[in-house]
Order: C-alpha cells, then sequence, then structure tokens
C-alpha cells in the first residue's frame, strides 16, 4: 500500500498544532511600544519545550505561526475593530493562540474546522476556537473594511514589500533533499525516482519541470526545480523518512 505524507488542507488542523504555533509566535511577534501597544501577549520568560508529532507536524507549526507574524498588524486590527478584542474572559497568555487561530480562521474563508480522528483536544484550543466561530460574522466584516480601507484586493496586500520580495525568492529556489542513507541508498532512490517519471540531469541549469541532480559536493543530497515541492511531499520516500526535506 502506497504511503503518503498527510496533507492537512484549509479544514483546520489538529489541537496541538494550534498550541505548538501559538507557543512560536508568542516568542517571535513584534513587540510594540508601550505608547501604542492595544494588544496584549503576556509573559513569554518561561516558554515551554515544545513536543511535535512528526516533522510533518512541526513545518506546518512553524509555518502557522510565520504567517501570524506576517500579518500580525492586520489581525490584530481585525480584532480590535470587531470588539472580539479584549475579552476578559481570555488572559493575556492565551492572546497568541487567539491571533494564530484568527489567521487560520479567516485562511479557511470563516468555515468550521473539522475535528481530526483520534485528536487529542486540548481545552484552550476549543474554547478560544469556540470564541472565534461565534464573532466570525463580525471578524469577516472587520476584515472586508480593513481591505476597503487600504484599497487590498487581498491579504497579501498587507505583508510588508521586503518579506514579499523575500518569499517570491525563496520560492524560486531549487529544493534539496537529504537521502536517509539509514533507510536507502543513492542507487535505490534513482532507481525509484526514475520509476515515477524523473529524469537526472547534470545541474540545475538543465533543469525541467520532472527533473533533478545530485549535489556536486555531497553525493547524500538531491535537488529539484521548486515547482516539484508539493509532488514530492506526496512520494512514499518521504513518508517513510528515507529522503528528508532540507
Amino acid at each position: 500500500e502506497k504511503r503518503t505524507v498527510t496533507q492537512i488542507e484549509k479544514n483546520g488542523y489538529p489541537d496541538s498544532i494550534y498550541i505548538n504555533a501559538a507557543k512560536i509566535f508568542q516568542g517571535i511577534h513584534t513587540e510594540k511600544s508601550k505608547d501604542i501597544i492595544l494588544v496584549h501577549y503576556g509573559d513569554n520568560s518561561e516558554s515551554p519545550m515544545m513536543a511535535f508529532k512528526d516533522e510533518h507536524s512541526r513545518r506546518v507549526s512553524y509555518e502557522l505561526a510565520f504567517n501570524a507574524l506576517k500579518y500580525q498588524d492586520l489581525l490584530e486590527e481585525i480584532l480590535l475593530d470587531s470588539k472580539s478584542y479584549p475579552c476578559y474572559s481570555i488572559p493575556d497568555e492565551l492572546t497568541s493562540l487567539l491571533v494564530v487561530m484568527l489567521y487560520d480562521l479567516q485562511d479557511r474563508k470563516f468555515q468550521k474546522r473539522k475535528i481530526f480522528a483520534e485528536e487529542e483536544l486540548v481545552a484552550e484550543v476549543q474554547e478560544i476556537g469556540h470564541y472565534l466561530y461565534r464573532y466570525k460574522t463580525k471578524l469577516a466584516a472587520a476584515l472586508a473594511r480593513c481591505r476597503i480601507k487600504y484599497d487590498a484586493l487581498s491579504i497579501e496586500y498587507f505583508v510588508p514589500e521586503t518579506i514579499r520580495k523575500q518569499e517570491q525568492r525563496a520560492s524560486a529556489l531549487p529544493i534539496c533533499v537529504w537521502i536517509n542513507t539509514f533507510k536507502i541508498s543513492l542507487e535505490d532512490v534513482i532507481r525509484d525516482l526514475e520509476m515515477k517519471g524523473l529524469t537526472k540531469v547534470e545541474s540545475v541549469s538543465d533543469f525541467d519541470h520532472y527533473t533533478y541532480a545530485v549535489d556536486q559536493h555531497c553525493h547524500d543530497v538531491l535537488v529539484f526545480p521548486s515547482s516539484l515541492r508539493e509532488e514530492l511531499l506526496n512520494l512514499d520516500l518521504f513518508a517513510d523518512c528515507k529522503l528528508l526535506l532540507q
């Protein structure tokens, strides 16, 4: 049976993802000067260690946290404009969770998130999720007002120009992958990739879509075109940790 890496669609995440993303965001969010601060994030001096279920969960948690960071100003404005913040039943220590879950809520167009089978529910996540969903109409209206106010066709408008350019450069970079030589050899990886229709080329300058190259200096590293990212992550080689995304 073919195994694949679980791809979580835009219908929400397991509670553990939100908790870990909130912990990450708590440590990286932009601190405002005291004279203009309106949203309070509590104390992050004793942030506990995070336990990730697997590498995919780690990647998704960091991705969610950094997306919340990119749109922190917008998300805070939505919370304030909708009058859903401040909420005196939600302590400052949970503000990061509130912001992270708000980003995800607007990303799935304010639709209710699904509960994943065999998911371990976290009380704080359930509480914040229900709270935001009760305010979904006001939150959506606040987002619409922000877009009208700034003449923004989408929320991408609110990403700072420097970050937008960095993301454009990063998305065009080739993908580097380590071969887990404890589980598979270079020869077996090449055989598997060829069976899936990928062709080995000499260097990145020879890249077409379904091609790859062996790194000239590290022979246990493969390089792929950026356009193959999603297809690569669905390969059983990744699901079995025989290939590891750099």
